[in-house]
């Protein structure tokens, strides 16, 4: 009698395993993605990932199973020759990570006894990109405010000659709010008009349903507060300007009704800037502008964990790793300081 061979990594498989690797890995392609719709993934997060991990497969050039860590490097190696910036090189290995576990988990004993190949991760210590890249908030600083306060005036001054007053409009309400609120491209791109509450606290707040959580854990909500009139801004654009566009629950929405991509705000920005005319070493990303928040806040004396719960961060680590005070941080916290102090020694002094 032959004797019983254990395979780790799950129950035997039902149905048989398709003989062709690559047809079997889009079918654990279309299981992976399939968990992510369970998990309550928002379409525009599916859509990007979606792409990002066929890329990352294309690029490896095998099934994953067949991966080797020498694999990685290459991929690795090959973005960082063609100038794509660390964030991107790290969101291939994350994705890359991220499915082979899933494989782990769900299709270990499948792929095994298919095509007799141990699932090993071949993302180590030595190839699994650092958060903190060339490119990371901890290296580059953020426009000061006077440049974000110069770039929302051409805005502004656009809206009156711009061939379309829709989308100018749109535009400096949508750069606005990513600004004051802190929002992240694709949370902003997610608003809904019914996430808008001018009611809700002192300030009105906007609902941010789909804030980005932990790397594949799903959306994480919160509730922003409209800073620095942004409730009076929002009141105006639902007002003038959003009722130029087609009827749809979408806040910011493009000219047929829909979701802007994330892909297209950040052009979008770009585009903006190079009709600025100002030079290439002024120019900054839209998530430059949620950095802008958290360090102008701090400057002016927000402290850190309301920055924190602004901006959806899980720790103050996190929220630190935004803030790049100017280089006379020190001295204008110092001239604060004193004038408070002189100012109320003159009360006291008026008052004997």
């Amino acid at each position: 009698m032959e004797g019983l061979r254990l395979i780790p990594g799950g129950a035997a498989p039902v149905e048989a395993v398709a003989a062709d690797p690559v047809v079997f890995q889009r079918e654990c392609v279309d299981a992976f993605v399939a968990s992510w719709h369970a998990r309550g993934f928002s379409p525009v997060t599916i859509d990007n990932d979606i792409g990002l991990l066929e890329r990352t497969l294309t690029a490896l050039g095998c099934p994953a199973w067949e991966v080797t860590s020498e694999d990685i490097d290459r991929v690795v190696g090959e973005l960082a020759m063609a100038g794509r910036a660390a964030s991107t090189r790290r969101e291939y290995v994350q994705i890359f990570k991220g499915f082979h576990r899933f494989l782990q988990t769900r299709k270990a004993a499948e792929i095994e006894a298919a095509f007799g190949a141990r699932l090993v991760c071949p993302v180590d210590e030595f190839n699994a990109s650092r958060h903190v890249g060339d490119d990371s908030p901890a290296v580059a600083a953020p426009p000061t405010p006077e440049r974000v306060s110069a770039f929302f005036e051409f805005l502004k001054t656009r809206i009156a000659t711009a061939r379309k007053y829709g989308p100018a409009a749109r535009d400096y309400a949508m750069f606005r709010t990513l600004y004051h609120a802190g929002l992240r491209s694709e949370e902003s791109a997610l608003l809904e008009i019914p996430d808008v509450h001018f009611d809700r606290g002192p300030f009105g707040k906007l609902h941010v349903r789909f804030g980005k959580a932990a790397h594949m854990s799903g959306p994480r909500p919160r509730w922003v507060p409209m800073l620095d009139g942004l409730d009076v801004l929002l009141q105006w654009f639902l007002a003038d300007v959003r009722p130029k566009f087609p009827n749809s629950p979408v806040l910011f929405a493009d000219e047929s009704g829909g979701a802007l991509h994330r892909g297209t705000i950040r052009n979008r920005l770009r585009y903006l800037m190079e009709l600025e005319g100002r030079p290439a070493t002024e120019r900054f990303s839209p998530h430059a502008l949620r950095r802008a928040c958290a360090t102008h806040n701090y400057e002016r004396g927000v402290d850190l964990v309301a920055i924190q719960q602004l901006l959806g961060h899980w720790t103050v680590s996190s929220t630190m790793r935004y803030v790049r005070p100017s280089a006379t941080f020190i001295e204008d916290a110092y001239r604060r300081a004193v004038t408070s102090t002189l100012a109320e020694l003159s009360g006291e002094d008026g008052t004997a």
